[in-house]
């Protein structure tokens, strides 16, 4: 469903160490019209989904956000003016000048 780099893998890891989750939802928002939220959390609620798992990463989502998972990939960069994860989707229709958010059509 998702892929994720090998140095988005360690940043999580390193962030994350025992606190459970990684939770990464789709809210409306941005100048494309969606964005990517995510949060790290201790607890999976009963209506998300585990959809990408190893020995150091665990990542939910909600059941609205799940149509939007689908073929996500997850990177880290760290470069001097915009260091952070980034969420790359092929299947978004378009994304804003910035990345930071983008538009779908029908999942």
């Amino acid at each position: 469903m998702i892929t994720m780099s090998e140095k988005a893998q360690e940043k999580m890891h390193t962030q994350c160490q025992g606190a459970g989750f990684v939770r990464i939802t789709v809210s409306p928002g941005g100048c494309a019209g969606m964005t990517y939220d995510a949060e790290i959390v201790s607890e999976k609620e009963a209506n998300e989904k585990i959809i990408y798992e190893n020995a150091d990463v665990t990542i939910i989502t909600d059941y609205p956000s799940l149509p939007y998972m689908y073929g996500l990939d997850i990177d880290y960069s760290d470069d001097l003016i915009s260091a952070g994860f980034r969420f790359n989707n092929p299947s978004n229709e378009s994304s804003c000048g910035c990345g930071g958010s983008f538009s779908a059509g029908c999942q």
